[in-house]
């Protein structure tokens, strides 16, 4: 059975940092694509990053670039979400969520329209002073 599990969210003041992790078991971590969204209340689902299966590649939502960085370990099952500069509207649950590797293309789809084969249960983000 494939899992996502979450860890790392927590409380900060405005302008502190988290890195989230994520990791994955009960499919082949290595050949898919790992990405990073968040729902806060009241709003839709947003794409954060994603990473391609080697790690070569990256994306990130405008809101995310520069403060953000995606990075995966495949030896470990591990995806990971490096935030910097953290903001109130940064305030939301953050998900993982794994593809099977196609196409670039397809992946920058799947980040667009939050469509995933597989997803954690979340870990919360709080950005308060």
């Amino acid at each position: 059975e494939a899992q996502l599990v979450e860890s790392g969210g927590g409380t900060v003041q405005p302008g502190g940092s988290l890195r989230l992790s994520c990791v994955a078991s009960g499919f082949p971590f290595p050949v898919y694509t790992m990405f990073w969204f968040r729902q806060a209340p009241g709003k839709e689902r947003e794409g954060v990053a994603l990473i391609t299966p080697g790690g070569g590649s990256w994306d990130y939502a405008d809101s995310a670039k520069g403060r953000f960085t995606i990075s995966r370990d495949n030896s470990k099952n591990t995806c990971y979400l490096e935030m910097n500069g953290l903001k109130p509207e940064d305030t939301a649950m953050f998900f993982c969520a794994a593809q099977k590797w196609s196409t670039w293309n397809e992946a920058l789809r799947r980040f667009k329209q939050s469509d995933f084969t597989y997803w954690g249960q979340g870990t919360q983000v709080t950005v308060s002073s």
